[in-house]
Formats: structure tokens, sequence, C-alpha cells
């Protein structure tokens, strides 16, 4: 018997979407914390358990920045054929208050855009740190220095082929108008945004307009449960709409059944690019009045 010829116009959109997913390292640090997963076993689990292609780590599993060390890890990145979309680096925030605590997260920061370039990550994330109890604005010192720092990273990471930069955090980089003024002031190609979707400070309005308007700066996502669990179709189209290039990366944080709920929020995430790939809005079959009435 004769099959039919597969739709051309489903197959060019296929091969044209690749399935950028991934999982954010901390997503697993109730394991790391009972002793059951390491860096490691991270890597094993994104490629084997989830078939995942990426590994989106996360300094806390990094025992130290020994470059040898590094490199181990490097290695078995390798091997296992896994792309870096992205390090968070905690500990690393650009300000703070005391002069000696920032100059140490300088100096962390600056270990840590090493170990970018040594695991072959594509962006660097690292916290602007906020003045004190302002979790709105810097002050006029703080700012000059965080794009002052900025500048340097962003130079060190141009001239290496990645990307750094802050996210949707915490502090003022998560308040929609300081993240604007920040992104504009640094003004570097190796400059980029992380944005934990739906991160942002201020009503519901007030995230949904940050989280359309920031989408053509964004080079790496978080995304957690509640957003997988709730409005998933819409964020993952603000970045579409905007070309968005970067990988659809969740984040868990519950520390409990970290394995089953991963495993949900990726499958989630895989659902709305399975249904761009086939020509589909991004919400499943029935929803796009395709099943059963």
């Amino acid at each position: 018997a004769q099959t039919a010829a597969p739709d051309q116009s489903i197959v060019k959109a296929a091969a044209a979407m690749p399935m950028r997913v991934s999982v954010m390292a901390y997503s697993f640090h109730g394991l790391l914390e009972q002793g059951r997963m390491d860096i490691f076993g991270f890597l094993e689990t994104c490629k084997y358990r989830y078939h995942l292609e990426t590994a989106d780590l996360w300094n806390g599993f990094l025992k130290s920045t020994d470059e040898a060390y590094l490199k181990t890890i490097r290695d078995e990145i390798d091997e296992r054929e896994l792309t870096v979309p992205n390090l968070a680096v905690d500990q690393a925030h650009v300000w703070a208050d005391d002069p000696v605590q920032r100059e140490k997260q300088h100096q962390n920061a600056l270990a840590h855009l090493n170990a970018g370039r040594i695991l072959g990550a594509r962006f660097v994330r690292m916290d602007t740190g906020q003045c004190g109890k302002n979790t709105r604005e810097w002050t006029s010192e703080a700012f000059d220095h965080i794009v002052k720092r900025y500048r340097e990273y962003a130079q060190y990471a141009y001239d290496h082929g990645f990307k750094t930069g802050a996210e949707v955090h915490w502090g003022p980089e998560s308040y929609w108008p300081s993240m604007q003024k920040l992104y504009r002031a640094v003004n570097h190609p190796g400059f980029g945004v992380c944005c934990h979707i739906s991160g942002f400070q201020g009503t519901k309005e007030e995230v949904d307009i940050a989280d359309r308007e920031i989408a053509p700066w964004v080079v790496h996502t978080h995304i957690d449960w509640d957003v997988c669990n709730g409005p998933l179709v819409e964020k993952m189209n603000n970045l579409r709409n905007a070309g968005y290039q970067g990988y659809y990366s969740v984040e868990h944080h519950s520390a409990k059944d970290e394995y089953a709920e991963v495993g949900i929020q990726l499958a989630k995430v895989r659902a709305v690019l399975q249904s761009w790939r086939t020509g589909g809005t991004g919400v499943d079959s029935y929803h796009d009045g395709k099943g059963e009435s």
C-alpha cells in the first residue's frame, strides 16, 4: 500500500525549528544538598534521563574554579555532546554596599567568566546587587559602578565568543524601569539579559508588559513551575515573536520530587515547541480545535 507524501510545509517548519530546551541545574539543589547529585550526575541527568542536548549550569554545583577541575567537567560535557547555554553565577553580584565585599564578588565574577570560557557557556549570568533595602533603584554611585563593571565583563565575554549580563532575578534588576536603564547604559554587544519569566516586580499587568517589552533583549530564559502551569504559551510567544534564538530553560525551586517535577515542566515546554514545529499555535490539539469535540 502506498503512503501519502508528507506535507512539505510541515517538514520545512519542523526542520527550521530545533528543540531549544534545557533545565537549569539549580532545579536539583535539593538533591545536591542531600549528596545525591553532583555536577557529573547532573550532566548524566540532562543527557540520559531527559534526552536533552544541553546543560544549563549553576555555580552551586562547581566545587571550585580551578582550571584543571573545570577542564575535567568540560571533557564530560564534550563527551556527551552537550551545549552549555548558560552558567548562572551566585555570590558575584556587581554591587555590595561594603567595598571589601564588593571586591570579593568582583574577583569571583572574574573567576567565573574564565569558568564560562572553559566550559563553553554561551551566556554567564551575574546579578547586579542592590543598595541597602532599596529593591527598585540604585544610587548614582552604585549605578555607575555597575555599568562600568558590566562593560568590562561584556568585553571579556565578547572577546571569547559569549555574552554576560544580568537576570530578572532580585533587587532593581527585577524592576523593569531599572533594567531598561541598565541595558541602555551598558550598550555593549557582549551584554545580554536572562529573563526569569514573570520575575518582575509590580502588578500582573505591569509584569505582563515587562515580559513583552524585554523580549528583544533576552539571550536566555528561566521558566518556573507557575509559568509552566499557567501562561506558558503566551510567555514563550513573547520571545518567539521577538526573534528569540536562545534556549527555553526550565527552573524548579521546591527541592522536592525534583526528577518528576522537572520532567513535567520540560514536557510542557517541549509540547509548545513541538506544536510550533508542526505549524500549531503552541497549545495542544484540543485547544487548537483539532481534537474531539
